[in-house]
């Protein structure tokens, strides 16, 4: 081994703590990076890739079969800017039915005679394309099962037919939820109604802007005042499949950043540090022939062989923090599983070991630059010039000499401090961060699950299927028989009730659901975004996903089919709700009377009277219940989420390793400091200060620095979360309200200030230890 070499791993195995808190440090901005890379790769490449595979359509229109033909819709495929098109399709809206007693789910049938090739190619995931009448494939993402060989029965058509599934396939942009040969439509479609989808592919198409001259180009080839009764974008199309990793992107930058700026500092204050302590041994190093750009070489290494090893650990561990995460994108498109690109390793590894090494450098360049006589020159003992006003301010304070030599010791060494607090200061923030964040996810929780009501007696399971009806199929459930036996019951305070019910909105394919309430639920725990709750028949209020995805906004109408008539609602506010990708309509029972919905399918809600107990009245209420096949439950309904644990898991498993790395620092900054001070703690030791004192006087150096650091790290933090939740909400299509963001309480924040002294506290537990055990004599006779 060289020279070089010997001095690099001397010194690596001589500082111990600062080879640990490189590498730490090294490994959480590593991990952080690597997971954050990740997700922003992965989050569009299922789709992506699928999209150009099967030719996907960068936009559907449906058009009214009654306002124009079919000739004259094949004739649009040559509007200015159509690359390709595909159709027109025969489409229908038919709500199947395994059972009178089952609920129905709206879906858009199109019939096509083959998979299609050049625009929208279908992809068959399972059975055969059908070729006959009397067949029918699924879409994967279809509300249905797709059960080969089942059979799916449209029960409210004449004559009621019945198709027989042969096939799973998917369409990338989702144009149906599922197909049929042409000659079946006509059984499919009541007279009167039914329309045409023609599908485009533009020359260019990577934004909304050129969408919609695409649209608008291709209808101006249209008869004069024919209309689109629908369209649908692939970039909504993209932006769905994207939101579940989307929602993960701007926290993982948060702590990637804080990560990263950390080891940043770190590195340069170990090296910087190590330069300080050893500029005697420097000075030796020159004496007997290294060059300074070997000394300068030397430190560099001595924190590159540390943050190489942090590397290493921060791959493996951003590789296993991201399991959890990518598996919920696997199936998005059946893509096989997801994993880290390589390429996004090599640069996260290239990236930090790059940044690690300019730092390090700029930290040795010092050493470099030292001369030989002076470096030799020097002692280990610090100059005892600078704070002397501090410790003459701190003996007039009324406090135990010790204390008061610790609370003037970050004056001595103000750079020293500087950098401990800044470790401090991130830990805090990071604290700060994850606890508002939590707070945050719990408040988006109550709005999705709307449990403010004492009891709950949910929906009765839908017996729902293919296989048609059979022995053992539960009893259809009266709503009003519940309702009225909840009336009746004594305790019983507020209440409402909330059928569930699908229907499909003209432009966007698959399920909507449409929640109508009987009753006052605007104490429900629905939390509005804008505008007001519901108070008369024909009102709704809407997620913002849904807002999005139609062009609505409050004041405008949507019509929803899929039941007897079509039922027109205008929009009065908005609401938070993540839940079906905000694809919902909330709204009065009887705004849906004329479209004679099946609402079997209700939840009632109930909050008891004053000073009713809730677990008697329950089980009072289900002796009621009993005989209609339904049962309460007290407290609301669940309201787990795997997305939250995932997110909230990880939140802490990033913020510890934040704070051990800045716990590490202080350990560092304070173990550096008793060493320098080892003369001066054995003249302490020697007029009879205690072990105890001792320790006292090392933990009080760290309190300044701590109490500093954590107040101004709180208000960063709180800062930070009111950035990083709304651009959250934002990347999954939510606006969040003020009571989301607005979770820190008064009686929080000084707890919160107080966790920099307790990571300052922490760090400098051991050098205290250390000092306290140290020997008097051994300590006086320290150079």
């Amino acid at each position: 081994m060289s020279a070089l070499g010997k001095v690099v791993r001397s010194g690596v195995g001589r500082r111990r703590v600062q080879t640990l808190v490189i590498g730490l440090a090294t490994m959480m901005a590593v991990a952080a990076s690597v997971l954050g890379g990740s997700l922003l790769v992965v989050s569009g490449a299922p789709f992506d890739d699928a999209f150009a595979e099967q030719h996907g359509a960068h936009l559907a229109l449906q058009f009214d079969a009654g306002e124009v033909s079919a000739g004259q819709l094949s004739k649009s495929g040559e509007a200015a800017g159509v690359s390709g098109a595909a159709g027109p399709f025969r489409t229908a809206t038919v709500t199947p039915r395994a059972d009178e007693a089952g609920p129905g789910w709206p879906m858009t049938v199109a019939g096509r005679s083959d998979p299609g090739r050049d625009v929208d190619e279908v992809a068959l995931l399972d059975g055969r394309w059908p070729t006959r009448s009397g067949e029918i494939v699924l879409s994967a993402d279809s509300p249905l099962i797709p059960d080969l060989g089942g059979r799916v029965v449209f029960s409210q058509l004449p004559g009621g037919p019945a198709l027989t599934v042969v096939g799973m396939a998917r369409s990338v942009t989702r144009t149906a939820d599922a197909w049929v040969v042409p000659s079946q439509m006509p059984a499919l479609t009541v007279p009167g109604s039914g329309g045409y989808q023609m599908l485009y592919r533009f020359t260019e198409a990577d934004t909304a802007a050129r969408i919609t001259a695409g649209g608008k180009a291709v209808t101006e080839s249209l008869p004069p005042g024919t209309a689109a009764a629908g369209e649908q974008s692939w970039l909504t199309v993209r932006k769905t499949a994207e939101r579940d990793t989307a929602l993960y992107v701007p926290f993982l930058i948060a702590f990637g950043a804080l990560g990263l700026v950390m080891s940043v500092l770190v590195v340069g204050n170990v090296v910087a540090s190590a330069v300080g302590t050893g500029t005697r041994r420097i000075g030796i190093l020159k004496a007997v022939g290294f060059t300074p750009a070997q000394v300068v070489r030397a430190y560099v290494g001595q924190a590159l062989i540390p943050a190489a090893a942090g590397t290493v650990l921060g791959v493996l561990a951003g590789h296993l923090l991201a399991v959890p995460v990518l598996a919920e994108t696997e199936e998005i498109y059946g893509t096989s599983s997801l994993a880290v690109a390589p390429w996004v390793d090599l640069m996260v590894i290239a990236g930090v070991l790059g940044l690690v090494a300019v730092t390090a450098w700029a930290g040795a360049w010092r050493a470099g630059r030292l001369r030989t006589v002076d470096a030799l020159a020097v002692g280990r003992t610090a100059s005892a010039v600078r704070g002397r006003w501090a410790a003459r301010l701190a003996g007039r304070l009324p406090l135990p000499q010790p204390v008061a030599l610790g609370l003037a010791r970050p004056f001595a060494r103000p750079a020293r401090a500087l950098a401990m607090g800044t470790a401090i200061l991130f830990g805090t923030i990071a604290v700060t961060f994850t606890v508002g964040m939590g707070a945050s996810l719990g408040q988006v929780l109550k709005a999705k699950a709307h449990d403010a009501a004492d009891v709950v007696v949910p929906a009765p399971m839908p017996d729902f299927g293919p296989g048609g009806s059979g022995p053992g199929k539960r009893p259809r459930v009266d709503p009003v028989a519940v309702a009225a036996a909840i009336e009746a019951a004594a305790g019983t305070g507020e209440y409402y009730r909330a059928a569930r019910v699908r229907a499909n909105v003209s432009g966007l394919n698959g399920i909507t659901d449409v929640i109508a309430f009987t009753g006052d639920a605007s104490w429900g725990g629905y939390t509005m975004v804008a505008g007001r709750w519901i108070d008369r028949p024909g009102e709704a209020v809407v997620p913002t996903p849904f807002l999005a995805a139609t062009g609505t906004r409050i004041g405008d109408t949507v019509t929803l089919n899929g039941q007897a008539e079509p039922v027109t609602v205008r929009i009065v506010g908005e609401v938070l709700d993540p839940r079906n990708d905000g694809m919902q309509v909330f709204t009065d029972a009887s705004t849906l009377t004329p479209a004679h919905p099946d609402l079997t399918e209700t939840s009632h809600h109930l909050v008891v009277t004053s000073g009713t107990e809730v677990t008697g009245y329950v089980d009072a209420l289900n002796k009621d219940l009993a005989p209609l096949g339904v049962t309460a439950l007290a407290g609301g309904p669940d309201t787990g989420s795997d997305m939250v644990l995932t997110l909230n898991t990880l939140s802490v498993i990033l913020t510890l390793m934040l704070v051990a790395v800045a716990a590490l620092g202080v350990l560092n900054g304070v173990l550096l400091d008793t060493r320098e001070r080892v003369r001066e703690i054995g003249v302490h030791k020697a007029l009879g200060m205690t072990p105890r004192q001792t320790i006292a006087m090392v933990l009080t150096s760290v309190v300044v620095t701590g109490l500093v650091a954590g107040a101004l790290g709180v208000p960063l933090g709180v800062t930070l979360h009111g950035w990083v939740l709304p651009a959250m909400g934002g990347s999954v299509g939510l606006r969040l309200p003020d009571s989301v963001i607005a979770v820190y309480h008064a009686a929080e924040l000084l707890p919160l200030a107080l966790g920099g002294l307790l990571i300052a506290t922490l760090g400098a537990l051991l050098p205290a230890g250390w000092a306290a055990g140290a020997r008097t004599a051994m300590a006086l006779r320290t150079e």
